[in-house]
């Protein structure tokens, strides 16, 4: 397996040893599965594409590679991409490589022995979500083997992974730790908290617990940012590789990346707290940096569109970083109207699930699906963060799964909470 990256030319880009990239494909395959129900994805035949394999000492290459001759389904590309990542270090954790989603820390594992917290949760999720499918098409000895793994996954993360307040980071190759309590530098990083929650693979205790935590070390309400990690790396003991390089409070290094702030908004939604996911996600809108002069001369960058990140410590904090690139943006929605006002489609069946604020009496959305309109109205007389009562669809009630169907007509629905 291998990622292809940053491709300038057709064909050219990098093959790293990152370890959650060739998880996405797996990620995405069931999110688009459970969205619309269809499995045939499953069945269609993609080609590999073809390089020279990295050596041992060597953590990427840039090159071309061509397509290869050879196809198989998606479905074999996602068990190859898991079975690659069922790579388990000493403490019960997959193994980190050269980065995992923060790809600034190049020298964690890379020399084979460095575990990742996060990447932890990250697979957790999606065994939980692959195994379904295994049982859904016949899989039945390869879903038993991820039971199996997915359970001793949870243990070694609830155990080796945990630090008392929160949920460690990463296991680095020469025995530090990232991620705890007793470190000068990098003590609380906000992924492993966020997808302990959204994974559940986290106890149902340390899920309180790690998320308090993170409010009160990485949530900036005067800068209006949800940072990283925090302390920043500086002139400490560790070196986590190129993240190192970075200014303090500068993009991965202890600044708002705004991609793990958002999932910290999915997590606080998961969780029913509506008025903090509520306040978080206002709080990090761009048009909040520049409501008014002051911000905007701090902020610096467009205001209407989201930043990749933000900038968190000294004079430099609240002021925005890069722009117009980030898939934070796709998140942004996500959030809002997913987990926020709570509209989710499974499988062709529309759900509403609020996770508003108790302020909140009433709000409407309109929902195309194919040639039909759904006018939606969520009302809330009881003052709610989240719970439906009552489901009305088209003057009937109903229960809180509506078949869609493109009938050309416009439906009526009434949320009561």
């Amino acid at each position: 397996m291998c990622f292809i990256g940053g491709m300038k030319k057709p064909g050219r880009g990098i093959r790293t040893k990152f370890s959650d990239d060739l998880l996405w494909l797996a990620y995405l395959t069931t999110e688009y599965i459970e969205f619309t129900g269809d499995t045939s994805i499953l069945n269609i035949e993609t080609n590999y594409l073809e390089g020279e394999v990295l050596a041992e000492n060597q953590d990427e290459r840039y090159d071309k590679y061509n397509t290869s001759s050879e196809k198989i389904s998606i479905y074999q590309h996602c068990i190859k991409a898991i079975e690659k990542s069922i790579n388990f270090g000493e403490n019960g954790l997959p193994k980190i490589g050269s980065g995992d989603w923060n790809d600034g820390f190049s020298t964690v594992g890379n020399k084979g022995k460095g575990e990742s917290v996060w990447l932890g949760f990250f697979l957790y999720d999606i065994l939980n979500k692959f195994i379904p499918i295994c049982n859904k098409i016949g899989e039945l000895e390869t879903a038993k083997k991820y039971e199996k793994i997915k359970a001793n996954l949870k243990r070694a993360l609830n155990t080796n992974g945990w630090d008392g307040r929160w949920f460690r980071r990463a296991f680095m190759d020469d025995g530090n730790v990232l991620g705890s309590m007793e470190n000068d530098e990098c003590r609380i990083d906000s992924i492993a908290q966020s997808w302990s929650i959204i994974s559940g693979a986290a106890d149902n205790d340390k899920k309180y617990i790690s998320l308090e935590s993170l409010e009160n070390h990485l949530v900036d309400k005067e800068n209006g940012i949800i940072k990283l990690l925090d302390p920043p790396f500086e002139k400490g003991k560790l070196e986590p590789g190129y993240i190192k390089g970075y200014l303090p409070g500068v993009r991965e290094n202890g600044g708002q990346y705004t991609h793990s702030a958002i999932w910290v908004i999915i997590a606080e939604a998961m969780l029913g707290f509506g008025d903090k996911a509520t306040e978080l996600y206002r709080m990090i809108n761009p048009i909040e940096h520049a409501r008014y002069k002051e911000a905007s001369q701090k902020y610096r960058v467009e205001p209407y569109v989201i930043a990749a990140d933000i900038y968190g410590t000294s004079n430099l904090a609240g002021r925005g970083g890069w722009t117009w690139y980030t898939g934070s943006s796709s998140w942004y929605y996500k959030v809002g109207i997913e987990y926020i006002l709570g509209l989710k489609i499974k499988r062709g069946y529309l759900k509403v699930e609020p996770c508003i604020p108790k302020e909140w009496k009433e709000y409407q959305i309109q929902y195309k699906w194919k040639e039909s309109i759904y006018n939606i109205k969520i009302k809330n007389p009881e003052g709610k963060n989240t719970g439906v009562k009552k489901v009305i669809f088209n003057g009937e009630e109903v229960e809180n799964n509506i078949k869609l169907d493109g009938d050309r007509k416009i439906h009526q629905i009434e949320i009561i909470m």
